[in-house]
């Protein structure tokens, strides 16, 4: 398991957009994700520690912010060859499993990985309504453990902040956990 951050928040950067196949049957572009008050998209994978740790707490803070009028998906990019767990069978049985709310999207050229930068699973990409890129940061502090009651809800109050102001917090520690497993050239 390599390890990796992501990088500091680019403030007001813009994605491209894509067109990916999802878990439920259907095929999204970043427009039909959006919410009216700002968007989250989350690069995770089935097989990461970190990721399976917080995958309950991804899934009510993911709720959470739906109320807000955020927009949720996540994106597993990793290659499926090196890392079966992470094929799309295996994510469509977890996305049932886990009734995930959101889409989960598959990024099997990893071309959109690429594009966005994305480094680790997790890896969140919080955007305000028009689109600008406002947080980089981490879910929460408890990393591959569990939680600690009482603990600071990062990712949720980011994006509140977000739906609210249009602008994320300036303050922001970068999400850790697997690399993205690339596949070989």
């Amino acid at each position: 398991m390599a390890l990796e951050s992501s990088p500091v928040c680019e403030f007001g950067w813009r994605p491209s957009d894509f067109r990916l196949p999802a878990t439920d049957g259907k095929i999204y572009d970043l427009s039909e994700i959006a919410g009216p008050n700002g968007t989250l998209v989350m690069f995770i994978c089935n097989h990461c520690p970190y990721v399976k740790a917080a995958l309950d707490r991804i899934i009510s803070d993911a709720r959470r912010l739906q109320e807000l009028g955020i927009g949720v998906a996540a994106i597993c990019s990793n290659d499926a060859e090196s890392h079966p767990s992470d094929s799309f069978d295996n994510m469509a049985a977890l996305a049932r499993e886990k009734r995930l709310p959101f889409p989960y999207l598959h990024d099997e050229s990893q071309e959109v990985a690429k594009a966005w930068g994305a480094s680790c699973t997790p890896d969140f990409f919080g955007f305000n309504a028009a689109g600008a890129l406002q947080y980089r940061g981490r879910l929460d502090g408890a990393g591959a453990g569990p939680a600690p009651e009482g603990m600071r809800r990062e990712l949720v109050e980011a994006m509140a902040q977000i739906a609210e102001t249009g602008e994320g917090p300036r303050e922001q520690t970068p999400s850790i956990g697997c690399s993205i497993k690339w596949k070989a050239a």
